[in-house]
């Protein structure tokens, strides 16, 4: 009888806990370049704002602070949101570890659905360095995995801002095969479908390019949907000279959605938000679906709709006057059954250049299972108690000592041309590179000290792999054929303006934080460092 008893508890937790995380919500849905509501089919229209605190504004010493973790804040704040007609939040950096049912059910509730980063500040792809990796690849399926059973979830963002100038076009790989690693883990998970796009910098030199970039090549790699940051229409401007008519004109062949996921320009204040009603109307809204005005707490920017004080919240001018506006918008609905897309063809890669240096041929996807595989493998290896700052330098060194030694762990965005290994921790592939030197030393009659570099490498007596290493393996060295070959003929394959974005805008995300991950940079002082150990 107990057993019963206990069995029949169990089952009613079981079903109490699938409940909080399967909200009774009607999801969207994408048909062209439109999102609408999957049963009754009405378009749907994002009326966003983004909703995360600076941590400097919060009284947390955390490098972030998720708002769908503290239910008593979103008690306080869908009602304020719900004032607003907010139907979508943008919360940028999500705690995979934590509990988010109540604030989604609230969320639920209301009516307002989520867009979530996969990023965090200390987790995100460097513009500087790039690398789409085993860390990355964790960190973001780990936000999918807590989210993906709330139907309230709109759609998720692989990044944001990550290229936002000609010096940094190469990240965009980076970022597409995290797009397209992020599909395909829904997939196999059997998740609903829910989709992942890229939010871009507005910036005047590359918008085209990045835009047709994130939406060409395969439907599997290409992004879902498409958001612009976009700081064009400051004070009491108009369709036109704000610049809304060339972005609309831009983006009208799109076969994807595309969207503001961040505007409301600040440089004129107090805002008045007279874009609202142009973006919900006629003239927009065949092109565009909605936007994610920024933001809702107030930050040293001077860009919040509220003041966070403690545990309350108090109104600005701003929100009185986004209400206002958002109260005004009435935007034409389609229902899906009476809609056929007129644009199919997704977008031509952009042309290679001095200007556009991102190759269509995608880093790998990050495997850890070969990571672990290749390194005990291996006859010459770090040394276990390396810090992160160890790590990055002997990179650095043993790179500049050898390139060859590196190719397997060596990135090349422009030519489309990526190691195998290139997407394992640092530690794996400072592994790797440190034997493939002290293998090259051998050949040469110098493998007596190659294996050294100051007492920061040992030899180990590597092992043979088996069961699905060796599958593993075997495909990794016939990619490092196909990449040699690739060297050997060039490379891999590539792909075939107007007013400016309002300066002086700085996110609550600090996007380019120095990662142990993200280490190893081949710097002069590196080189030279490791150039003195071989004289020493």
């Amino acid at each position: 009888m107990k057993a019963v008893q206990w069995a029949a508890s169990a089952i009613a937790a079981l079903s109490l806990l699938a409940g909080s995380y399967a909200t009774d919500v009607d999801p969207i849905v994408i048909k062209g370049s439109h999102f609408f509501y999957k049963t009754n089919g009405t378009e749907f229209f994002i009326q966003g704002v983004a909703y995360q605190a600076n941590p400097a504004t919060s009284n947390s010493n955390s490098s972030y602070v998720d708002p769908l973790t503290d239910p008593v804040g979103c008690q306080r704040d869908i009602p304020l949101l719900k004032e607003l007609n907010t139907n979508v939040v943008r919360v940028y950096a999500i705690n995979p570890d934590e509990d988010h049912s109540e604030c989604m059910s609230m969320l639920a509730d209301a009516g307002i659905y989520l867009i979530a980063d996969l990023s965090q500040p200390s987790q995100s792809i460097n513009r500087v360095s790039p690398e789409w990796n085993t860390d990355l690849y964790s960190r973001y399926t780990s936000v999918i995995d807590s989210l993906a059973n709330y139907t309230n979830v709109l759609g998720f963002f692989a990044g944001n801002e990550v290229t936002n100038s000609n010096l940094t076009t190469g990240a965009s790989v980076f970022v597409k095969a995290a797009v397209r690693d992020m599909k395909a883990y829904i997939k196999q998970k059997n998740y609903r479908a829910i989709p992942v796009g890229y939010a871009a910098d507005d910036d005047q030199y590359i918008r085209e390019q990045i835009s047709t970039y994130f939406d060409c090549g395969t439907d599997d790699e290409r992004v879902d949907f498409y958001g612009l940051n976009i700081y064009e229409w400051c004070g009491n401007s108009n369709f036109v000279e704000s610049g809304y008519a060339d972005r609309t004109a831009d983006f009208s062949k799109f076969d994807i959605p595309v969207f503001f996921s961040e505007y409301g320009c600040n440089t004129v204040q107090p805002r008045e938000f007279t874009d609202v009603p142009t973006l919900f109307g006629p003239q927009m809204t065949t092109v565009w679906s909605g936007g994610i005005i920024y933001m809702y707490f107030e930050d040293v920017n001077n860009y919040g709709l509220v003041t966070l004080s403690g545990s309350s919240v108090s109104k600005l001018p701003d929100f009185t006057a986004y209400s206002s506006q958002m109260a005004k918008i009435s935007p034409s609905l389609t229902n899906a059954a009476d809609y056929t897309p007129t644009n199919t063809v997704n977008q031509p890669c952009p042309t290679l250049n001095a200007s556009w240096e991102a190759a269509t041929n995608l880093p790998p996807t990050p495997n850890q299972a070969l990571c672990s595989c290749m390194t005990p493998t291996l006859q010459c290896v770090p040394k276990a108690d390396l810090t992160a700052d160890d790590v990055g330098n002997l990179l650095g060194i043993v790179c500049g000592l050898s390139n060859t030694a590196c190719q397997g762990i060596d990135t090349n965005s422009t030519t489309g041309v990526y190691g195998m290994y290139s997407p394992c921790d640092a530690s794996d592939r400072l592994a790797w590179a440190i034997n493939a030197y002290y293998q090259e030393q051998n050949s040469e009659g110098n493998g007596a000290s190659a294996c050294d570099f100051s007492g920061s490498a040992t030899l180990q007596k590597s092992a043979s792999p088996t069961g699905t290493c060796v599958q593993l393996l075997n495909a990794a060295s016939s990619s490092a054929a196909s990449a040699a070959s690739a060297r050997a003929t060039g490379g891999g394959s590539g792909g075939a303006t107007s007013k400016g974005a309002a300066p002086g805008r700085l996110s609550w995300q600090t996007f380019g934080v120095s990662n142990a991950v993200q280490t190893g940079l081949y710097s002069v002082a590196a080189v030279a460092a490791g150039l003195l150990m071989v004289l020493l």
